[in-house]
């Protein structure tokens, strides 16, 4: 029996002012519910060890909403707020699976502003959707069709920090389907002077999409600070350029690796990467910045849902692995592997580019893990931690 994947499909609109000021208010009223119902769990575990749960927090709205302090949680649906509910839930889940960290409050400037709606607050009607509280229904720019004959399960509404207005209808897509089973495998080496390379030999270019904008980024970041705090409107705006400058950005950065991955995906069976700790490599002031531009934690995620929408295989090999020091066609490791050394040649006379060879190197301790699930953690020569290695790995990547 084939299962088919729900997916989300993004679009640009365009509220009239009701509908800008309706939507709002419910980005507020869902942030104001999401707070309390984390203050209310995290005070119960402090002073009672008492684990509140979804049902709790949706029996303590209801309360909520009778107050005279808190009457104006009636005034926008109910479904966003029960919503927020859900995915506090969710980050509880999460955390106590030990998968993210305590949830966190969301802030007025800084959290993403959205609102969830299920099928019983929106109407979906020959192309057009209507929300809850609204008389018309939204101004959208649909940049590609949806699945035929698709209803959407749930939209989300939200508003980025550049001011612009997206909607997301969750569909189930029936023409994402397992692809036809391939021989070939690919051992992918991420870096920054090239953002891929491949066992094959091919070398993938980074974009460098941060580095392209910075000149016009650090202008509407120079103007920006110029504005002083509480100068209203004229400093709002300097923070909107500042915004698109950014959006512009992940925006191309986000094209950029969905064809990349998705070309990936579809051209191979068995996709080989290495499992990087890229929260770590962060602390590296020097590289910071181009490892955050080079996005490869987001490289990582598509990677690895498009391969379980198309029948793929993406196997992460152990970060302490060798795979700049060790000769892919004997087997030797080299005790320095200096950063300035791009080539090098080993004692088997085999002359090996460093990224290359890398690549080589996890594709085969991947296949290893894939056909006899034996280890690729290496024995050290002596004793570091983890963060240490991971600047290090950083290094390894400067081009």
């Amino acid at each position: 029996m084939t299962t088919r994947v729900k997916r989300a499909y993004r679009y640009r609109f365009y509220p009239t002012d009701v509908q800008a000021a309706e939507l709002s208010r419910t980005f507020g009223c869902v942030r104001k519910v999401y707070n309390m119902a984390l203050a209310a769990r995290t005070e119960a575990w402090a002073l009672r060890q008492e684990r509140i749960n979804y049902n709790t927090t949706s029996a303590m709205l209801t309360a909520w909403k009778k107050t005279e302090e808190l009457a104006f949680l009636n005034d926008v649906s109910s479904v966003p707020l029960q919503q927020a509910l859900r995915h506090l839930q969710a980050a509880f889940t999460a955390f106590f699976a030990k998968q993210s960290m305590y949830p966190r409050f969301k802030s007025r400037k800084k959290s993403r502003k959205s609102a969830g709606y299920t099928s019983s607050a929106f109407r979906f009607r020959d192309g057009k959707l209507t929300l809850a509280k609204m008389d018309q229904p939204l101004d959208i720019v649909w940049s590609r069709p949806l699945p035929e004959g698709a209803l959407p399960s749930t939209v989300t509404v939200s508003q980025d920090a550049a001011g612009r207005w997206f909607v997301s209808l969750l569909v189930e897509d029936p023409a994402v389907q397992p692809l036809p089973a391939t021989g070939s495998a690919v051992g992918i080496d991420a870096g920054l002077g090239h953002l891929l390379t491949l066992s094959t030999g091919e070398k993938i270019a980074n974009p460098g999409h941060e580095r392209r904008d910075r000149a016009r980024l650090a202008r509407a970041q120079r103007n920006l600070a110029r504005k002083a705090r509480g100068d209203g409107a004229n400093r709002a705006k300097a923070r909107r350029k500042v915004a698109k400058v950014y959006a512009r950005i992940t925006d191309r950065r986000r094209d950029h690796l969905h064809k990349l991955t998705t070309r990936l995906v579809r051209e191979n069976q068995t996709l080989v990467i290495e499992d990087l700790t890229v929260r770590n490599m962060l602390s590296n002031g020097k590289l910071s910045r181009a490892i955050s531009d080079a996005a490869w934690s987001q490289f990582r995620s598509m990677l690895e849902y498009k391969a379980a929408w198309y029948g793929r295989e993406v196997i992460a090999v152990d970060r302490w692995f060798p795979s700049s020091k060790l000769c892919s066609v004997c087997g030797t490791l080299q005790k320095r592997m200096p950063l300035s050394v791009r080539t090098w040649t080993c004692d088997c006379g085999a002359t090996h580019d460093r990224d290359v060879n890398a690549a080589k190197n996890l594709l085969a301790a991947g296949l290893a893990v894939s056909a006899c699930g034996a280890g690729v953690r290496p024995q050290r020569e002596s004793s570091r931690t983890g963060q240490s290695v991971t600047k290090q790995e950083a290094l390894r990547r400067e081009p």
